[in-house]
């Protein structure tokens, strides 16, 4: 897989959403109030000034990461199912030994999040299950040891 931001376009589309909120609501909101901590006087021993300069370098900082990941990201097009897991599919697995199925969108990792079920293709398990097929079984590395998933479905 060579090297890159890789986005879905519901993912690039959440991380637009997501610098215009910090540029258009969150800047100023910031600016205004180090303003207000300004106008108190004193700024050695202002705490909401102190406090109000990390937010805004913190908002800075993640507004330059979306920019930059917006301009350099590749979007994943991904047109339905396959009988091969690459980026952008949805793939159902299951891990050996368990009754139950678990399912997992590859993403790249700029918009990878396991609570919602997307896994970056550089994760260990994503990784492993890159390039295979529907019924192939995976051995992944984890922190306990080997686990092994089989693939169940692929879209």
């Amino acid at each position: 897989m060579p090297e890159g931001t890789y986005l879905t376009a519901e993912g690039a589309e959440e991380l637009r959403q997501e610098l215009d909120r910090l540029v258009n609501v969150r800047r100023p909101e910031l600016a205004q109030k180090l303003k207000e901590a300004v106008a108190q006087g004193d700024l050695k021993e202002n705490a909401d000034y102190h406090d109000t300069r990390e937010q805004k370098a913190f908002v800075e900082g993640r507004i330059q990461y979306l920019e930059n990941v917006l301009r350099t990201a590749t979007i994943i097009n991904h047109n339905g199912a396959s009988d091969i897991v690459r980026l952008g599919a949805e793939v159902t697995i299951r891990e050996e030994g368990m009754d139950e199925d678990e399912t997992y969108m590859i993403v790249g990792a700029a918009e990878a999040n396991p609570r919602e079920g997307k896994i970056s293709h550089e994760s260990p398990i994503g990784a492993a299950l890159i390039g295979q097929k529907k019924g192939a079984t995976v051995a992944v590395n984890t922190p306990g040891g080997v686990t092994k998933f089989r693939i169940k479905k692929i879209q």
